[in-house]
């Protein structure tokens, strides 16, 4: 099979997702991927492509990693689904108890899903029952601007990036967005916060939020401090907040959990994409036992949280994470990390004086060069997008910011070819 063969076959059949199809025909290069290795994709012509975005931030180490794929197949032998209601199985046991231990202290419980868009709708409706439950009805949620919590309805409902949001404006629930410290400073940022908080009095269940990174939202990032002091305000007022640690979780920002910065322990915490490793989909939502036991309770009683997925608890998708976990304790994945982020300031400091570069930021293993000077209707993100490809680099920016989310496997050496590529893009504009 060749490349074009493939994609004669693709485009036969498949609608791709956050694609306008037509730009397949002309613009927009279609790559398909015979196999993975390490930070490699590999094309059915033998072109290599190195992962600089993890694959949607979702593979923490590696394609086909070693260690990950022997637990599956170990797994594959056993069992390899059951229902969740009424079952239970030995790696979704092992993966909440570890979950609970690694995560902000308080967090006591583990609800399972299959995917990020389906943790932030768990914990929204979880947190409107809670009071209901209580005999409060409290409609309203409040997040950021600039913000994005997946693209179902209700997650999409609080989100606030246009591009996603504004064509389904008219089905969507009222929620209400208050100013992102990423975009403006945080005591004006705490201030709108508090007045939306204040006006809304006992009509909010919760707050979300993406702790200091606003991944799609143009890698916008901002201080642990402003997730302190929300905290804070949260428990003035009485209502929840959920932590949507989806993207920047599994240390990404350079913690094992974004939360850990700002030394608090959300209400919910909302788990997807690095879970596994980028193995299988999976999601977890973690919360307090006073979550938890407003739905303990007789059934008669219609308190009880009825949300279901099919592959809920994946035994598979558990076995996964579980492998995932393992790396992460066995190679101190963590301190390991210092090195590479070290290595990413230092690579951004020297793309830094380019021209067209307004600001470059970064969290963690998460960094972003902002673009400017353009005229609005330059496709200059598919321009970069495309020079990387021929240059077997595969980064994927968001409009005018290019970012990278590597593999924690990566080198010093991949890394300085990313960064080389990402100059030379720059200086071809």
């Amino acid at each position: 099979m060749t490349n074009q063969e493939m994609i004669n076959k693709d485009l036969e059949y498949i609608f791709h997702p956050c694609s306008q199809m037509k730009d397949y025909e002309s613009n927009l290069p279609l790559i398909p991927i015979a196999r993975g290795e390490g930070a490699y994709l590999y094309d059915f012509d033998g072109n290599r492509y190195l992962d600089a975005i993890s694959s949607w931030w979702v593979n923490l180490f590696g394609h086909t990693n070693p260690k990950i794929s022997q637990k599956l197949k170990e797994q594959l032998d056993t069992l390899e689904h059951v229902i969740f209601a009424g079952f239970t199985h030995e790696p979704a046991v092992k993966l909440a108890k570890r979950l609970v231990a690694l995560a902000p202290g308080g967090l006591k419980k583990v609800f399972f899903a299959d995917n990020g868009s389906s943790a932030i709708e768990i914990a929204l409706k979880m947190s409107f029952q809670y009071y209901k439950n209580k005999g409060e009805i409290r409609p309203r949620f409040i997040s950021l601007e600039n913000s994005y919590h997946g693209e179902t309805m209700g997650a999409l409902a609080v989100g606030d990036v246009s591009l996603y949001k504004e064509i389904y404006k008219e089905i969507l629930i009222e929620s209400l967005q208050a100013k992102s410290p990423a975009l403006c400073s945080e005591d004006e940022a705490l201030e709108d916060m508090e007045r939306l908080l204040r006006e809304y009095k006992n009509r909010v269940s919760s707050v979300v939020i993406e702790p200091l990174v606003q991944c799609a939202g143009s890698m916008a990032m901002y201080d642990a401090s402003y997730i302190t002091k929300l905290r804070a305000l949260c428990n003035k007022y009485g209502v929840h907040l959920i932590a949507d640690e989806i993207a920047v979780g599994f240390g990404r920002t350079g913690t094992m959990f974004a939360c850990e910065q700002a030394n608090i322990t959300p209400d919910f915490l909302c788990l997807s994409k690095g879970i596994t490793g980028g193995y299988l989909p999976l999601s977890t939502v973690l919360m307090t036992d006073d979550i938890y036991s407003a739905f303990y309770c007789d059934y008669s009683s219609g308190k009880s949280f009825l949300d279901s997925h099919s592959y809920t608890g994946n035994t598979l998708a558990c076995t996964a994470a579980n492998a995932t976990l393992d790396i992460f304790e066995e190679e101190q994945i963590i301190k390991k990390n210092s090195t590479l982020i070290e290595f990413i300031t230092n690579e951004l400091k020297r793309l830094a004086p380019l021209p067209h570069i307004k600001e470059t930021r970064q969290r963690g293993m998460i960094a972003a060069i902002e673009l400017e000077g353009f005229s609005v209707n330059r496709r200059v993100n598919l321009e970069i997008y495309r020079y990387a490809l021929k240059q077997g680099v595969l980064i994927r920016p968001l409009g005018s910011v290019i970012y990278i989310m590597p593999p924690y496997i990566i080198t010093t050496d991949e890394l300085k070819k990313i960064f080389d590529v990402i100059k030379e893009a720059i200086l071809m504009l």
